[in-house]
């Protein structure tokens, strides 16, 4: 099967530290290679891969600003497919830009939506909705507008995360800095509990950081250290009491939370979005509706057996999972593909 995957280009493919869509992205390429697959990512030039890369961008434009986004982002989704025709399938981690490129090829295209950035990009997917293939990272990030032909939850690489049996005494915050992420209310129950807390990630939000995080930061209690690539993340999650994930919207997916499972850190998430998809409440974290109930669990994360957090990922978050997901809706469309034009 000859497959052209589809990067966004904010970042390399994978990401030095940031970029979550481009390293579900990666993950799935290397899996797909890995069984046998020819695929060639479209992704910036300074990309990895052990596929064809194929690459118009020299880098992201999140990392070089004197770059103008949407300028190369039509090179780049346009170059993909004014090849598409070389393809068994085209597979899109790009958001619903593509979308108006499909009528371009004969190429099935299946585009996993990675979650919707705002009610008003629906009418796009809504326009190709059944020309174009698409897949939902968890149940709860369905539109009921759209069709989808299988729910496929990411799955990580479980061998870049080592599992540790002993807990630190820290809790952990780790992801964008941004409101919807829940930075904030993590001071405010690490603050509660009495315990240190470290924050990691991106400050998407200058003025939240400034206003609600910065004033905290004391390097004692509170500390920050910016976003971090995958050897400290490893040593960050794995050495954790908790990873609190209080966040303030309906999120899609989560890779943190099971990056942290599979470190055996147990979760204190708010109930929201995938989050019970994600995480069993009592077995590996705690599923809350407010602070007053994150510190409560607090004191229950004893209680959390963290080689059951490490078995769950085994079992249900892993890339060997998601890959043998993709390959079945691959093979699903290109059956349907030749049905049809036998007919």
């Amino acid at each position: 099967m000859h497959i052209a995957m589809l990067s966004p280009i904010a970042w390399r493919t994978p990401p030095r530290h940031y970029g979550p869509w481009e390293n579900v992205a990666s993950l799935l390429t290397e899996g797909l290679v890995s069984c046998g697959h020819d695929v060639t990512l479209f992704a910036t030039a300074d990309s990895q891969t052990s596929g064809t890369l194929h690459a118009i961008s020299p880098q992201g434009y999140e990392e070089d600003r004197s770059m103008i986004p949407k300028v190369w982002e039509c090179l780049h989704i346009s170059e993909l497919f004014e090849h598409a025709d070389m393809y068994d399938i085209v597979h899109n981690h790009f958001d619903y830009l593509p979308l108006t490129y499909t009528g371009l090829t004969t190429t099935p295209v299946v585009t996993t939506i990675h979650g919707f950035s705002s009610p008003g990009i629906l009418p796009v997917y809504k326009k190709y909705n059944r020309r174009v293939v698409y897949v939902s990272i968890s149940d709860a990030d369905r539109s009921p507008d759209l069709d989808y032909i299988k729910t496929i939850h990411h799955g990580i690489d479980i061998r870049q995360f080592d599992f540790q049996r002993d807990a630190g005494a820290y809790l952990l915050f780790f992801g964008r800095i941004h409101d919807e992420k829940g930075a904030r209310e993590a001071i405010d129950i690490a603050r509660a509990c009495k315990k240190k807390l470290i924050l990691a990630g991106i400050i998407q939000d200058q003025a939240y950081y400034n206003r609600y995080v910065a004033p905290h930061i004391d390097n004692d209690n509170v500390m920050y250290t910016g976003s971090v690539g995958p050897a400290e993340r490893n040593r960050l999650l794995g050495n954790a009491l908790a990873l609190l994930h209080p966040i303030q919207f309906d999120e899609p997916f989560g890779l943190s939370v099971i990056e942290s499972m599979a470190c055996g850190t147990p979760v204190i998430a708010f109930n929201r979005g995938s989050m019970p998809e994600l995480i069993e409440n009592s077995k590996s974290g705690f599923l809350v509706d407010n602070v007053d109930e994150a510190v409560e669990t607090v004191a229950k994360i004893g209680d959390i057996d963290r080689s059951y957090c490490r078995r769950r990922v085994e079992r249900n978050f892993t890339t060997d999972r998601m890959v043998d997901d993709y390959v079945q809706v691959y093979e699903t469309i290109l059956e349907k593909a030749s049905y049809t034009r036998k007919i």
